[in-house]
Formats: C-alpha cells, structure tokens, sequence
C-alpha cells in the first residue's frame, strides 16, 4: 500500500514532463487514479461526494484569496516594464563597481520577490532582461544562469509570498486538529503574519550569502566590466 502514492507521484511528474497544464494534471491523474483503484478496493468511491464541499470550501478560504492578486500584482509588474527600468537604473547606480551588474540583479530580485511573491515571473523577467547582457558583459554562462535562478527564488521566502501564504493555511489547519486530538479547547492558531515575520531574517540572509559569493566570484574575474552600450542595447528591448 506504501508505493500507491509514489506511483501517482511518478504519473503526476511524467504527465508534466508531457507539457500537460499544471491544474489539469493534479486534478485528472488523481481522478484517473482514483477510478482505477476502485475496482482493486484500495479507494473508497464515496469520498468524491466530498468534491464539491472541499472546492466550495476553498473558494471561501479568505487567506487563499492572495494568490492569484500576488499572480495579477507579478504581471502587472512585468507588462508595464517596471521592472525592466528597476534593472536598468540599479545596474547604472553599480556601474563603478565590478561586477555591478550581478549586484543589482540580486537586489531587484529581493525587490521583485518582495512585491510579487512569485517564482515565475521573477524568473522569467529577470532572465530575459539580464542574461543577455550578463554574458555579453563576460560573465561565465553557468554562473549568469545560476544567478538569475537562484535569485528568482528569493520569492519563495521573502514576504509577502504565496508559498507562505498556502503553507500558512495548511499549518493552521493541521495545528487546529492536533489541538484538538490533545483535547485542548482554548485552541491558538498558526496565522501567515507569523510566518511572514519568521521568514525575514533567513530572507536577509540569503540575499546576503547570494552578495557575499558574488562579490567573491567577481574579485576571481577580471574579465567583466560594465559597458554602457551593452547596456543601453538591452535597454531598447523593453
């Protein structure tokens, strides 16, 4: 019975490598699934009349109500080009320092991160404003990409954030019903505004270590030096 969930799990990651949207492969694989295991007696047919209860459920969840507002926030962000000029004019304030680029691309990402809470399109944005020009500017291929990546990262744990926001729902729950199992009545509660002030300082801290190692990486390449017309090139992109 154990390898049931690690066989749907290699379904669910087999279908996205497929292509195949991510809301319709959680939700087909698993009903597909579960139809298939009914006949073996390993699913019990009467939890899909608590569908509608659970998705209704959901719609009424307040907290959840951040997700796709943080998903318009990050658009608006990226079809505006608010971000591209953020990018632009941080890369100009760290023109005189080597490596500046890879500076203001750290910190506009920290920025991005804080104001969307999203991976994706911090990743997407940042990526095609500046991995042109970090190669371009002599930076090593695997270092420019690993910077754009693990930058846009930043947004699943600095605040506000909607990894944040779906743990902090899921937590809440789950520390209700072990109150409750220890049969404690004056139950407290997990809110996202805990988990948002815990996730500060280890935010801080890694958009540090990200500026320690880029300055050391820098130091290491004489290489890269800030050129204004590379600059002003990928400027007339956006």
């Amino acid at each position: 019975m154990e390898i049931i969930p690690l066989i749907l799990l290699m379904l669910v990651c087999c279908a996205l490598l497929f292509g195949y949207p991510v809301a319709f492969t959680l939700s087909g694989i698993s009903i597909l699934f579960a139809l298939i295991c009914i006949p073996f007696g390993i699913f019990d047919p009467a939890i899909f009349k608590s569908i509608p209860l659970r998705i209704f459920g959901i719609m009424n969840n307040v907290t959840l109500l951040a997700v796709p507002l943080f998903i318009f926030m990050g658009t608006v962000l990226e079809r505006s080009g608010i971000a591209s000029k953020m990018l632009e004019n941080m890369a100009l304030a760290f023109k005189n320092i080597r490596g500046g680029l890879s500076i203001s691309i750290i910190l506009v990402g920290a920025l991005l991160a804080a104001s969307t809470g999203i991976v994706g399109a911090t990743v997407v944005t940042m990526g095609l404003m500046s991995l042109p020009v970090l190669i371009q500017q002599g930076y090593k291929k695997d270092f420019s990409a690993g910077l754009v990546a693990s930058t846009g990262t930043l947004g699943q744990i600095i605040p506000p954030s909607i990894a944040l926001v779906l743990l902090g729902d899921v937590m809440s729950n789950a520390y209700q019903r072990a109150q409750n199992n220890m049969g404690i009545f004056s139950q407290k509660t997990v809110t996202v505004g805990d988990l948002f002030v815990g996730a500060i300082v280890p935010g801080i801290l890694i958009c540090l270590g990200y500026l320690f190692y880029t300055l050391y990486q820098n130091s290491k390449n004489a290489d890269i030096q800030f050129d204004p017309n590379a600059q002003s090139a990928s400027s007339m992109m956006f």
